[in-house]
């Protein structure tokens, strides 16, 4: 079966490479934002503040972890020799970034319900579920970087990812309280998105320069002539969302309207260049400079039956994900279960 003019073989697998990363890139802005407030839960001032942080996530940090669910899966049934290469390698921080969703999922439900003397175990489980999740998540990112070999440097790099990822969740998170929150919480999001953006940006350095370090590939595809030319616009577009992100910062940008936004917009579009560098380095490549998406897919009739499923419960996600944020816009309220 030819689309275009490109056989099944061709064309499927880019297919699902694409879903896949779309799938990744959702999961990381938005389960970014609930395990950066998670992150930021020990900051608050009080306790009637950190109800209001963890009600700002309160609808949405359950429908946003699906798309987590649907890019292992979309790997699994797609490129089935990658699922096994990477998660195997990968096996510790995986363990550890499961029993940290697992902590947070339980600590959420019983944060609210458990009796007051109680309360401060399920916060800090919260917090340590979500510490736990993002720093996993920023180890295997830099080891994924890194070629999935362990070595004392790639390990160092993976760690230096691993705080990276973590101070850039913990900035989104605080942008999103920005937007979601007022009073006295919103002025403190300022603040800590102010002091977190800075680790953040680092941590988008040092993955930008270390990239095409890895290989010589990956030293051609990104500086050499045109191609450096050609991607001009990601560093020069990212320096311009720091900027107008700092200077957004530092004019407080309080209020219930769209001037409350632009910072958790501009935190979006910061996380979507950075992600859409890393896609253009590693294609096609679905494990680095090892297998690509065309070597690890599955057999064309296989993707045809999947890419059926996938047409159905993809917009199926993102209508009710949507659906969630339009139902639940406006400024945070009370989380209540009775």
């Amino acid at each position: 079966m030819e689309l275009l003019g490109f056989p099944a073989t061709q064309w499927l697998p880019f297919a699902f490479a694409s879903l896949m990363g779309f799938s990744i890139l959702l999961y990381v802005i938005l389960d970014g934002y609930d395990l950066g407030v998670g992150i930021l839960t020990p900051l608050a001032g009080s306790e009637e503040e950190r109800d209001m942080m963890v009600a700002s996530i309160g609808p949405f940090w359950d429908a946003n972890e699906t798309w987590l669910v649907l890019a292992v899966g979309l790997l699994l049934v797609a490129f089935p020799s990658a699922h096994g290469l990477i998660l195997s390698t990968l096996y510790l921080p995986v363990f550890v970034m499961l029993v940290g969703l697992i902590l947070r999922g339980v600590s959420f439900e019983f944060r609210v319900k458990a009796r007051a003397k109680y309360k401060a175990l399920w916060n800090n489980l919260f917090f340590i579920g979500s510490l736990m999740t993002s720093l996993s998540q920023g180890f295997m990112l830099g080891l994924y970087v890194m070629g999935l070999q362990f070595t004392p440097l790639t390990i160092l790099f993976a760690t230096l990812c691993a705080l990276g990822l973590t101070m850039g969740y913990a900035f989104i998170g605080a942008t999103w309280l920005i937007a979601k929150s007022e009073g006295a919480l919103q002025v403190d999001a300022v603040a800590w998105a102010r002091k977190s953006i800075l680790g953040a940006a680092a941590g988008i350095g040092a993955i930008s320069v270390a990239t095409p370090l890895v290989s010589e590939r990956l030293w051609n595809k990104w500086l050499s002539f045109p191609e450096a030319l050609y991607l001009a616009p990601l560093p020069i577009l990212s320096l311009m969302l720091l900027s107008i992100l700092w200077r957004g910062l530092e004019t407080h940008p309080r209020g219930e309207g769209v001037r409350a936004w632009i910072p958790f917009i501009s935190a979006l579009g910061l996380f979507t260049l950075a992600y859409i560098g890393l896609a253009y380095s590693f294609y096609p490549y679905v494990v680095p400079e090892k297998l690509t998406i065309f070597e690890a897919a599955s057999a064309p009739e296989s993707l045809l039956i999947i890419l059926v499923g996938a047409m159905v419960v993809v917009p199926t996600i993102l209508a009710y994900t949507i659906l969630a944020y339009w139902v639940f816009r406006g400024k945070t309220r009370e989380l209540r279960y009775d």
